[in-house]
């Protein structure tokens, strides 16, 4: 025997996906072929929920829903019931388990998922935007960063960029070498964007040789000479000066310190625009 699936009707207080996704995955068990979906978001009142029963009544379709609100659930089964029309509750099941074993309430809240969804796909947009931008591979992310660390090598930049972009936030880092001009673009942000990190001396010689052991290179390298720190270290106070940015000395300080004060800054300057 042959036969074809109905259509559907996918009602939500949000944007539908979860039902739609659903109701896909229940339909690939028939082999079924075309199937219709007309899907109906951003449920908010009766008088829809009234014209979707209808519709679905005259067209044969089933209706598939995802509704937080119990008033608006109550009110499409009721109509669908009086109608003859099929109405299948996709969330309310798994919803009432949760409530009976945890003894919590759920929020009704329409939309949770698509919100912790955003945020998660930002994160994942941060994290690479800070990859993508760091150490100065490419001045074009200072222009579109939310905030840009500069300074010597060592200072905990990258660290940084990688903490504040779980917290969303794109963060392009540059580092700043005496023979290496700094990008024109540092000094065209507006006030706060940039910021500069320093360090004691003595901490980042520290810092430095104990790099160079573990990457079993002599101790005695440039990069660890306390000669050359210094110069790199006025060299870097000069460019963050000129910049006219915020400074954060890092000396002792664990990258949730740092980051601290990093977004201190930030919300500051955002309160000011």
């Amino acid at each position: 025997m042959t036969g074809h699936l109905p259509g559907v009707y996918i009602v939500s207080d949000s944007i539908g996906e979860t039902a739609e996704m659903v109701v896909r995955a229940a339909a690939s068990q028939f082999n079924s072929g075309h199937m219709e979906i007309r899907r109906v978001p951003n449920i908010s009142d009766q008088d829809t929920l009234l014209h979707v029963v209808e519709q679905a009544a005259s067209h044969n379709f089933i209706i598939a829903y995802t509704l937080v609100i119990d008033e608006l659930a109550d009110f499409l089964n009721q109509k669908a019931r009086e109608a003859g029309v099929i109405c299948i509750d996709i969330l309310g099941p798994v919803i009432e388990a949760f409530k009976q074993v945890s003894g919590m309430e759920p929020k009704k809240e329409p939309g949770l998922l698509r919100k912790v969804d955003e945020m998660y796909y930002k994160r994942v947009e941060a994290v690479e935007f800070a990859v993508r931008y760091d150490d100065g591979k490419d001045p074009r992310g200072i222009n579109l960063a939310d905030i840009v660390l500069v300074g010597v090598s060592r200072t905990s930049k990258t660290p940084l960029s990688m903490y504040l972009a779980h917290k969303r936030l794109k963060v392009a880092n540059v580092p700043l070498v005496p023979e290496v001009a700094p990008p024109e673009e540092l000094f065209r942000q507006e006030k706060g964007k940039v910021i500069g990190l320093t360090i004691k001396p003595e901490q980042l010689y520290h810092i430095r040789a104990e790099r160079l052991k573990t990457l079993g290179l002599k101790g005695q390298a440039s990069y660890a000479d306390e000669k050359r720190i210094l110069e790199e270290l006025e060299f870097a106070d000069k460019v963050m000066k000129k910049i006219g940015c915020p400074v954060i000395d890092v000396t002792n300080k664990a990258v949730e310190e740092t980051a601290s004060k990093i977004l201190e800054i930030y919300y500051r300057r955002l309160s000011n625009v």
